[in-house]
C-alpha cells in the first residue's frame, strides 16, 4: 500500500471547499445534511486508519497479545517505516478518543446542569420560562425551550414568535444531534473542524428560514435574530447551550434577502455550480479512497491471521 495508507488522515482537507461551497449556495437543510454525512464518514475513516496503524507498527512488540500473523514482514511492509508510524499513532489514537470522551463529558456535564436550573418546573413543559434578568434563549436535548425573562422582556410580541419559531426548528429538525456529530468527527481529525463550523452556522440559518416561513415574514425574523443577539452576552453565564448563535451579521442578511432556493446542489453549467460539483466529486473520492484504505489494511490483517 505504501504512503496510500496514510490518505484518511490528510484526505478530509479536501472537505473544505465543500463546507464553504455548501454553506454560501445551497439550502441551509441540505447543507447540514451534506456536511454532516460527509464529517462522519471522513472522521469514522481517519479513526479506523490510527487504529489499524497501531495494531500494525506494535504486533511485533514483546508481550503484545496481537496474533502471531500481524507482525510478518508482509503485514508491516503495508506501513512504510512501521514501528514509528505504529508508536505515533498508538498516541494520535489515545488523544483522539480522550479528545471525544472529554467532549461527550461536557455535553453530559451541560444537560446536568441544566436538568439541576430546570428541577423546579413542569418536565412536560416544552417552554420553560425563567425568571432572569440576564438575557437568553436556546433549546436542550431533551426537547425543551429555555427563555429568560430578561430576553421577553426585550422582544416585540411579533418578535419572540419568531423567536419560538426559531427554536421550535431546532428541536423540530434534532440540530443538537447534528452538532454533536460534527463535533466527534472534529475531535477525531482536526482537518474537519472547518465541517464543524459550517454546520453550526447552516444550522441556525435553517432554523432562521423555518422561523420565517412559520411567522410568514422575513425581516421580522432578521430583526428577532439581531435583536436577540444584541442582547445576549457573551460569554453566557447562565444555563450553557448546546450551540451557538452563528455569524449573526450574515444571517440576518440572509434573512433580508430572498429565501434560498430548494434545490439540492447548484446546476452544473453555471461557474459555482462547476466548482461545487469539482469539490463534492474530489471529497466523494477522498471517502472512497480512505474506506478503501483502512479495508486494504482489514484484510491483510484478516489473511495473516491464523484460523
Amino acid at each position: 500500500m505504501g504512503v496510500a495508507v496514510f490518505l484518511p488522515l490528510v484526505l478530509p482537507l479536501t472537505a473544505w471547499p465543500v463546507a464553504r461551497l455548501a454553506e454560501r449556495h445551497l439550502h441551509p437543510r441540505a447543507a447540514t445534511l451534506l456536511l454532516t454525512a460527509v464529517g462522519v464518514v471522513l472522521g469514522l475513516c481517519s479513526t479506523l486508519c490510527l487504529g489499524l496503524l497501531a495494531v500494525v507498527g506494535t504486533a511485533q512488540l514483546p508481550g503484545n497479545p496481537l496474533p502471531d500473523g500481524w507482525a510478518d514482514p508482509e503485514v508491516r511492509e503495508a506501513v512504510p517505516h512501521d514501528e514509528v508510524v505504529g508508536k505515533a499513532a498508538v498516541g494520535a489514537l489515545g488523544a483522539v478518543l480522550t479528545s471525544c470522551a472529554a467532549f461527550l463529558l461536557h455535553r453530559r456535564r451541560t444537560a446536568r446542569q441544566a436538568a439541576r436550573a430546570l428541577a423546579g418546573l413542569p418536565p412536560r413543559r416544552r417552554i420553560a420560562v425563567l425568571p432572569d434578568r440576564m438575557p437568553y434563549a436556546h433549546t436542550l436535548p431533551d426537547g425543551r425551550i429555555v427563555v429568560s425573562t430578561g430576553m421577553l422582556a426585550g422582544l416585540k410580541s411579533a418578535e419572540r414568535r419568531a423567536l419560538f419559531a426559531h427554536e421550535r426548528a431546532h428541536l423540530a429538525a434534532g440540530h443538537h444531534r447534528h452538532l454533536l456529530l460534527v463535533g466527534l468527527a472534529a475531535r477525531a481529525n482536526p482537518f474537519l473542524r472547518p465541517l464543524r463550523t459550517s454546520v453550526t452556522y447552516t444550522v441556525e440559518r435553517w432554523a432562521d428560514e423555518e422561523a420565517a416561513r412559520t411567522v410568514g415574514d422575513r425581516r421580522l425574523t432578521a430583526r428577532a435574530v439581531g435583536k436577540a443577539a444584541l442582547l445576549t452576552p457573551r460569554p453566557l453565564p447562565a444555563l450553557p447551550a448546546f450551540a451557538t448563535p452563528g455569524p449573526v451579521p450574515r444571517r440576518v442578511a440572509a434573512l433580508l434577502g430572498p429565501p434560498p432556493a430548494p434545490r439540492t446542489w447548484p446546476p452544473l453549467f453555471t461557474a459555482v455550480g462547476a466548482a461545487a460539483w469539482a469539490a463534492l466529486a474530489g471529497t466523494a473520492i477522498s471517502a472512497f479512497a480512505s474506506a478503501n484504505s483502512a479495508l486494504t489494511l482489514i484484510l491483510i490483517l484478516h489473511a495473516a491471521t491464523p484460523l
